[in-house]
Order: C-alpha cells, then structure tokens, then sequence
C-alpha cells in the first residue's frame, strides 16, 4: 500500500466516478467535511424523535397562550373577529379551560395507549424495527403534540382568570384561542385514527421501506455506457502500515468518504478500511490500515470524527438494511404461523422496483480518489451483495410454495429486462437457477411444475435478449397456488 497506486492504473474495479476524483482545489476542509457529516446524522436522529415536534409545540403553545393575555384589553378587533371571541364570565371561563385541558390530556393518553397496543401485535407479523416508522412519522408528532399543545395552552390560560370584590378578568382572546385548538384536536384525533388504521396495514409498511431503499438508491450517480461495477481485489497492507481501530462498539452508522480522502491527501497518505457503513465494529477490532505507519495516531483521529457508531443502523449509507427490512417482512409472512404468500408476493415486487431503479444507478466502488491517486479503499455493497441479500433467505423460506417462486422468477425475468450490464445478468442468471431448482425439488405438483418451467423459460430468454427491454409479456399468466 502507497501513495504510489494510481486510480488510472488501479483496475476496472477501481475506477472512481468524477464527483469522487475531485481536483485539489475542489475539495473541502477535513474539519468542515466532519463537522457536516456528524451534523447531518445528529439532524436525522434528532428528528426521528417522537418527542421533538410536540415539545416544540408545547412550547409555543405556552407563549402563544401568555402573549393573548397580555394583549387582553390592549387591541381593538374588527365587528365581524370581535363577535367570535368568547363573551362568558368568570364562572364559565374556568368550566371550558377546564374541560378542553382535562379532555385533551385524557384523549391523548387514551390514543396513543391504545396505537402502542396495535403496534405491538402489528410487530409481530412485520418486525420489531418497523416500529421507527411510526416514531419517526411527522403526522404522529404533530397529533400528539396538538393534544399536548392544547392541554398546556389551557392550563396556561386558565391561570389568568381571578376574581375577586373589587375586579374579575377572564382572557376572552386566549379563551377563544383555546376553543379553537380544542376544534383542531377533535380533527386531529379523526385524522389520526384514520392514519394509524392505514400505517398498520403491511402493504402499507412494505412501501414505505421501499420507499426509503429507492431514496438511498437515488442518492447514487447515474450510470453511463463506460461504467463498470468490477470488484477489485483487496489490497493488503504492507509492512509500513499500522493498523487502526475505533473506539467502542456498534453499527457503522455514518462515514465520510469525502472528509477521510481529504486528510489523506493532506498528509499524502493512503487509508484501507475493513468496514462500511452497517457494517458491526467489536470493542478492540481492527477496522483498517494507514500507511506511512507514522500517521497511525492522526489517522485514528481522523477516522474517528469522520464515523458515528450506533446501536441501529441506517439507510442513508446502508443499501442493505433496507433490503432487510423488506426480507424480514416477507420471512415472517412466510413462516408456519402466519403463512401468508399473498405479503411475501408484495414485498418480492417492491425488492424487484428497487432493483430496477438499480439498473440506473452506479453502486459505490469503495475507491476514493485525490488527483489520480487512491487515497482510500474500503468494502462496499456491490450488485451481488444485494441481489443475494434480497433473494437469499426468501428462496430459502419459501421454495415450498409455488405462487412465491413462480413470482420470484417473473421479478427475475423483469429486471433482466431493465438490466444492461453482462456482469449483473450473470448475477440475475444465477438467482433464476438457484430459484428454479429449489421450488422443482420441493413442489410435487405437476400444474406447479408446468408453470415454474414456462417463467424458468421466459427468464432465460429476457437474459439472453441483446435487446434490455427482452421480448414482451407472457399471455395467460395464472397464479398458481
């Protein structure tokens, strides 16, 4: 390993796109690129926490309610504002604050105690980590926190009304600033009712994993007719490197290409990594070299602001959790408790739209350069790697039930139609094999058999179609079950 090998001459699996071979005055401070990648990961957890937007919605509601008593008796409205404010006295005043903050507390408690219970029982068809989507749902935080903001409004404006021998004051314009919330939460509490019935439901849960696999994959720069997605060989390290290691443990969750090819350059330097984002670092482990030797100490320091470790993973730099998201959903369809083919059958279509939404896009190479030369190499998710985790364990489950198989050969045979590239073919070639043979092994039934061999048939002829879009649909398609 040296500064020495250049991106010209590292091999077609080394072959960095121009957004990642950026010239030496394009490119960024290491203190900035690592200032942005932690701020960009600190900003996406902090907004999937469910307690975010009601706190802030608290919060306002405690200053809007206190600027409306303030300005009681200070503004003069117009006739046609003034006959909607609230014109009650004292007595009354303290029975609608009273009611609208004993309701709203009660309604949100009761609602979210029962969602907690449905989501519990949804979990065990589709999986405990879907439970993030419903806790990082904007529309969720923003009910819980107009009940919320709705019972602190009224408390806070319910403080201001006093009577006493002299004087009386009752907050007409906060009051009626209460009524209205209390208006907006009847809506709220609909609307959320309705959500929650229609989050729950598993085809609904299957899109919206997909939809954060296609936004991954749309962050990848398109592909053109030269690109090539060749593995390298790994470079091992000399003897004048020194190893590194991060300092705890847990999920690969964000790492700074950009920001580590920058040091590296700085200090005409070469980094080799043995880990990618999603990837699970052990306390001690050693999770990659640097050479020249004598950066080791600058080196760890570099990696360690240019990486954030967590006890989950994420989407944003790991293709692959999402797929497994997507796999875990049709696994546990699949399985003898709940056996359903039909949830299995959908989370196939969504694992086949994103892969063509792959046949676009270049996948990482894990090859970072500075003025052509490498500057870091690490693993990274290649087409294989995820064709394999989509398909693996699914085929695997669910050789023994004709209508999965013969749906996973039409995806096959799909994609094989969207899909270019030879090396990818070869990839989806294999899957068409491995998935034919193992449903012939387990299925007995003759109609089965038949069907399996006629998409087995159509797949091999889309993938030996010079022609991308391959020949067209197959007439009388039955599911067989």
């Amino acid at each position: 390993m040296g500064s020495a090998l250049q991106c010209g001459l590292a091999g077609p699996g080394l072959q960095p796109s121009p957004e990642v071979d950026r010239p030496r005055g394009a490119r960024r401070g290491s203190e900035a690129a690592v200032s942005a990648a932690r701020l960009r990961q600190w900003w996406a957890d902090l907004l999937s926490r469910f307690w975010l937007r009601p706190g802030l919605m608290c919060l306002v509601a405690v200053v809007l309610s206190e600027t409306l008593v303030r300005l009681e008796g200070r503004i003069e409205l117009p006739s046609a504002v003034a006959d909607w404010v609230y014109a009650g006295g004292v007595g009354g005043a303290r029975d609608v604050l009273q009611t609208i903050a004993a309701a709203s507390i009660a309604v949100a408690g009761t609602t979210f105690s029962i969602t907690v219970a449905a989501l519990t029982l949804a979990t065990s068809q589709m999986g405990p980590r879907l439970l993030r989507n419903f806790t990082r749902d904007a529309g969720n935080q923003y009910a819980l926190g107009l009940l919320v903001a709705t019972f602190v409004y009224a408390l806070v404006a319910l403080r201001s009304v006093h009577e006493n021998d002299n004087s009386s004051f009752v907050p007409q314009l906060a009051l009626t600033g209460a009524l209205a919330l209390a208006f907006a939460s009847v809506g709220a509490l609909i609307w959320f009712l309705h959500h929650m019935a229609t989050s729950i439901n598993v085809d609904r849960v299957i899109a919206l994993v997909q939809v954060d696999l296609v936004a991954a994959l749309r962050g990848l720069p398109e592909r053109d007719a030269e690109s090539s997605n060749a593995e390298a060989e790994p470079a091992l390290p000399e003897a004048g490197s020194a190893p590194l290691e991060l300092s705890g443990s847990g999920y690969i969750r964000v790492l700074d290409d950009e920001a580590l090819a920058d040091w590296a350059e700085e200090h005409d330097a070469v980094l080799l990594l043995s880990v990618r984002p999603g990837g699970y670092v052990l306390p001690g482990s050693v999770v990659g070299w640097v050479s020249p030797a004598g950066l080791q100490e600058e080196a760890q320091e570099a990696l360690a602001s240019a990486s954030s470790l967590g006890p989950t993973r994420d989407v944003e730099q790991d293709l692959e959790f999402a797929v497994r998201q997507l796999v875990e959903v049709g696994l546990r369809a699949l399985s003898p408790s709940t056996n359903d083919p039909f949830t299995a059958i959908s989370v196939l279509d969504h694992l086949g739209a994103g892969l063509g939404e792959t046949a676009r896009r270049t996948l990482p190479s894990g090859v970072t350069c500075r003025n052509g030369v490498v500057r870091l190499r690490r693993p990274s998710t290649d087409y294989e790697g995820l064709v394999d985790a989509m398909f693996h364990m699914l085929r695997q489950s669910g050789a023994g039930e004709p209508s999965v198989m013969i749906r996973l050969l039409e995806v096959l045979a799909e994609v094989a139609r969207l899909e270019p590239d030879p090396e990818r073919r070869r990839v989806l070639r294999r899957h068409v094999e491995l998935a034919h043979d193992a449903a012939r092994e387990a299925t007995s039934d003759p109609s089965a058999r038949t069907a399996l061999a006629r998409r087995y048939d159509t797949a091999l002829t889309a993938l030996a179609s010079k022609d991308p879009r391959g020949p067209g649909p197959i007439k009388g398609l039955r599911l067989v079950t």
